[in-house]
């Protein structure tokens, strides 16, 4: 008598509700067919472990998160102020040696505006973001170079198109690319006409400016009308430097165009990064020194004198009369020095003489990049020194009395002390005095 087919299956009779099926399907033949001899390749799936990476890139990536641990409290205050600080003080305490700069630039902002910036892989969209981050750019770049002036050019369908043109004032500026609508994303850019729009604007400034461009470039490819890199040769004569930021990938013109001219060129990862790489175009560029072989034994070259005037202030109760700049009756204004004219906001070049109009606040603000304050050190302990102040020497607040565990670049008992003065700091005054002062309150350099 032939067996039943009921007995080709086996159950389990366990506390789990498991079936094993000994009639394998063809599926699973397929999928476990093997020759003899032949060793079985390792799973790929759920078995792999945690701490392998899939990705290469991965390996760039800090998982912060990680790092932070709970207080006794069972809160994450302590450790998130420790992360902050030791990124403050990492960026303190990088050399303060007086490097020659230029303090009076002039710089152009080219902004992507071709059909690649509508994509969503930075949040709302590349050309929501580049706006934003280029509005803020401008703000603290006119804020610690009050001396400087940035025109604003944009690329899209293949041309390069004047937005604003080259000034002094922020809020004009920032008045050109208040308009979302106008400047709507379209078509291909074009790096060559871009740079030679851009290029064609500076060719009248005088040696003593630095001349600078800033590329905000989202696309992989340029539609060019003729040979680049007969541009990039054109902008190294006219002594050009050129700096670009990447929302997409490196494109080996665009390194060129930085590393030929001397500028700085990166590759944004993400929105934090973005603006990372955009706020450190911010402080001037140092000048490079010329050779001795090259030069006429000097390895800098002589400093130039520039003649500026500074105005005096109308006030607002004067007589309104014509402004020079835009022939608008105003009472408020300042008159310059030599030809007696009116002008509207300053630091400005008079319309009638071309003298160059400041004020002292603003020449005394752009010399801290010349000069900067010394970083001061981080105090180990407190029994080094047996007259030790209780409270910080700036904002007078009482330093704290429990001492944390030592880290990079913190003061175990809150404590930062001016190498020439002497005198102790919190960690709050110690990032103000060098971020926002420039000026030691205790010895005045």
């Amino acid at each position: 008598m032939a067996p039943s087919k009921r007995n080709d299956k086996m159950t389990i009779d366990s506390d789990s509700d498991i079936s094993i099926d000994l009639e394998p399907t063809n599926k699973g033949r397929a999928k476990n067919k093997s020759k003899p001899g032949e060793k079985q390749k390792p799973d790929k799936g759920k078995g792999k472990p945690k701490d392998t990476q899939a990705y290469t890139w991965e390996a760039s990536f800090t998982r912060s998160w990680e790092t932070v641990q709970e207080d006794e409290a069972g809160s994450l205050q302590t450790s998130v102020e420790d992360l902050m600080a030791r990124g403050r003080r990492r960026r303190l305490l990088a050399p303060a040696s007086a490097i020659r700069r230029t303090i009076i630039r002039h710089l152009v902002l080219i902004l992507d505006l071709s059909a690649s910036m509508m994509d969503r892989d930075m949040r709302p969209t590349r050309f929501d973001l580049m706006l934003q981050y280029a509005r803020e750019f401008i703000t603290e770049w006119f804020d610690q170079n009050p001396l400087g002036q940035i025109g604003i050019v944009g690329m899209r369908a293949g041309l390069g198109e004047r937005i604003g043109e080259m000034s002094g004032n922020p809020q004009d500026v920032l008045k050109a690319i208040a308009d979302r609508h106008r400047l709507e994303p379209t078509g291909e850019p074009s790096l060559q006409n871009a740079v030679e729009m851009a290029r064609g604007s500076m060719n009248h400034l005088p040696t003593h400016s630095s001349r600078e461009i800033l590329i905000m470039f989202g696309s992989l490819t340029t539609c060019d009308p003729g040979n680049i890199h007969d541009t990039l040769d054109s902008c190294v004569k006219n002594k050009i430097r050129i700096s670009v930021v990447a929302l997409a990938a490196e494109m080996k013109i665009c390194r060129d165009l930085c590393d030929k001219t001397g500028g700085q060129f990166g590759v944004a990862m993400n929105e934090g990064h973005f603006k990372d790489l955009l706020f450190e175009l911010v402080p001037p560029p140092a000048q490079k020194a010329i050779s001795r072989a090259a030069g006429a034994g000097a390895t800098n070259p002589a400093a130039d004198l520039m003649m500026m005037g500074f105005p005096t202030r109308l006030p607002d109760a004067s007589p309104p009369s014509l402004c020079v700049c835009h022939s608008e009756l105003k009472s408020q204004g300042f008159m310059c020095p030599r030809c007696m004219s009116k002008v509207c906001d300053v630091p400005t070049d008079c319309d009638i003489c071309g003298l160059m109009i400041v004020s002292s606040p603003h020449l005394a603000r752009s010399y801290h990049h010349l000069f900067p304050v010394k970083p001061y050190d981080a105090v180990p302990s407190e029994d080094d020194s047996p007259d030790l102040s209780t409270s910080c020497h700036a904002c007078a607040r009482p330093f704290p009395e429990n001492q944390t565990s030592a880290k990079e670049g913190l003061s175990p008992v809150g404590r930062y002390r001016c190498p020439d003065c002497h005198y102790d700091f919190c960690s709050d005054c110690d990032v103000f005095v060098h971020d926002v002062v420039h000026c030691c309150p205790g010895c005045g350099k």
